[in-house]
């Protein structure tokens, strides 16, 4: 074990100079320790069963449009209210984990996560109203009160690696990504009924859950002392809201491969083993999509590792003109799994980059998930009207490309800005 640096000589993460280096972040014990690494596993478990299960909508989205519960628009209603939940929840768990109570929220989050997949799995499948109040809402409530702490208490626990421990908790969503919709769709396939299907993964849910009730903690003497943080001046931060912005029109286009892929796929011809495990191909490109930029990030600075991140999965969203083949949905769905997976990481070490203090890391990822929240909450079922019952394809692709465009240039904005107020272009 490496020893901790000293405080005569603070150790400077990329994007961060001497100045602006917190001096209490070098007082805890960070980058190390026993505390700080079942931290990130536990973190591990929460995304798999949180972000992940959400990434495994896909499933239901085929599911239910084939099996005529709603139209594809409507479908898609139940998996953007659970992303809502899941994001905007953060606000308020956000706040509560400056506030101390990490652990309790932990709780009654998985308390009410594992109840609402169990009553996902007593809801009939041709009832909209229940599996909207159950899977959209309830799951999403419950994700929404464990994923931005688990994301958020990294940064009383990670400094010089926090990049790096950030990617491996998201990677989560990934492994989740790839474990639901495999274990879905062969109990779907199977003579296993659609309640016994998705009780299989409650248990497992419900197993993962106390495991990182058991592991996780806070870091509260990173905290000790410190000015109480003023949402006033976090909310005329220009740099932080544009960000928050641009996030927000990425999450309108981000999410429609992960809701519509197999269905894209199924309507195109494709062979039916490629579209049910397409889901599962792009969630495991992710994996070193989320743990290799965040590397990079440590070194060269978030926001330089997101720019082009972004850019990519823009190209990628227009490059599904030309997917009409196997070939073609196992190549995107390994390219934009991995781009996509480098974005959603990035977006907690950027928003850490832009937080003064660390007292105030939990309220910022409260508001910046809030904001997001209404692109996920509208973007896929924008999609599903824009699809209507013809499949237009071609304008779905468009409003998702442009939209990742545009919030593109809002983060590139947001870029230059932290470079001229930190000084240094590793930002």
């Amino acid at each position: 074990m490496k020893p901790e640096p000293s405080m005569s000589k603070p150790m400077v993460s990329a994007g961060e100079t001497k100045e602006d280096s917190p001096p209490l972040l070098a007082a805890g014990r960070l980058d190390g320790g026993m505390r700080a690494w079942s931290t990130l596993i536990g973190g591990l478990c929460v995304t798999t069963v949180t972000f992940g299960y959400a990434n495994a909508f896909g499933v239901y989205q085929d599911t239910y449009t084939r099996s005529h519960t709603a139209s594809a628009s409507n479908v898609s209603w139940i998996g953007s209210t659970q992303l809502f939940f899941l994001h905007a929840m953060g606000l308020v768990a956000g706040k509560l984990l400056d506030m101390g109570y990490f652990r309790y929220t932990n709780v009654v989050g998985s308390v009410i996560f594992v109840f609402s997949l169990f009553m996902v799995s007593l809801a009939h499948p041709d009832k909209y109203y229940q599996v909207y109040l159950s899977q959209g809402v309830g799951l999403g409530i419950g994700a929404g009160l464990l994923y931005v702490p688990a994301l958020a208490v990294q940064a009383h626990h990670w400094r010089k690696r926090r990049a790096f421990a950030m990617g491996v908790v998201v990677t989560g969503s990934s492994i989740g990504g790839i474990v639901f919709p495999i274990m879905l769709n062969q109990l779907l396939q199977s003579s296993v009924s659609f309640g016994w299907s998705v009780r299989a993964t409650a248990f497992l849910v419900l197993g993962l859950l106390v495991l990182a009730n058991v592991l996780m903690s806070d870091n509260p003497s990173i905290k000790e002392e410190t000015q109480k943080p003023s949402v006033v001046s976090i909310l005329t931060d220009l740099p932080y809201m544009l960000a928050n912005f641009g996030v927000f029109l990425i999450d309108w286009g981000i999410f429609f491969p992960y809701f519509y892929l197999q269905l894209f796929a199924v309507l195109h011809g494709v062979d039916a083993n490629v579209a049910f495990y397409s889901l599962a191909i792009m969630n495991a490109a992710a994996i070193p999509g989320r743990i290799i930029p965040g590397i990079l990030a440590d070194y060269y600075g978030p926001f330089n590792i997101i720019v082009p991140s972004i850019a990519i999965n823009a190209t990628l969203i227009f490059a599904l003109f030309g997917v009409k083949t196997d070939a073609g949905t196992i190549v995107f769905a390994i390219l934009f799994g991995f781009s996509s997976g480098s974005f959603l990481t990035l977006c907690g070490p950027c928003l850490a980059a832009l937080a003064r203090r660390p007292d105030e890391v939990g309220i910022r990822f409260g508001i910046a998930f809030f904001i997001a929240a209404f692109g996920a909450f509208t973007g896929t079922p924008i999609n599903g009207a824009i699809l209507g019952s013809t499949f237009a394809w071609p304008r779905s692709i468009i409003f998702s490309g442009v939209s990742i465009i545009v919030g593109l240039a809002c983060v590139i904005v947001t870029r230059q800005m932290l470079v001229n107020r930190r000084g240094t272009q590793l930002v």
